[in-house]
């Protein structure tokens, strides 16, 4: 996930104190992302994603295209906890898809 990050910032000419700063994303934390010790959680992804004007699933991996930030509209911020513990967890970006789309239908259904 860090290396969209660093992407981004690449294809930006940004750095990343420059974003940690202006997105309000503490360095400490894109530190411990680089490193692998963690990922920023749901609040500071969005952060990351509106900054950049992505799609968390993009930011995430998820999706390779860059899509607009509407593509998590409507998941509340469990739902993108569950897509952030599952990319950690190993599940490929196919399988999250298809537990999400569950997610939304079983959402849906009420």
């Amino acid at each position: 996930m860090y290396e969209i990050f660093e992407e981004l910032l690449k294809n930006n000419g940004l750095t990343a104190y420059k974003v940690s700063q202006e997105a309000k994303v503490p360095q400490s934390t894109l530190s411990d992302w680089k490193r692998g010790r963690s990922i920023p959680k749901v609040d500071k992804l969005q952060k990351l994603a509106d900054y950049f004007g992505v799609s968390v699933d993009y930011l995430m991996g998820l999706n390779k295209t860059v899509a607009p930030i509407e593509t998590v509209a409507g998941l509340s911020p469990e739902y993108i906890n569950i897509m952030v513990e599952a990319k950690d967890e190993g599940f490929s970006p196919d399988d999250i898809k298809l537990a999400l789309s569950l997610l939304r239908m079983a959402r849906d259904k009420k």
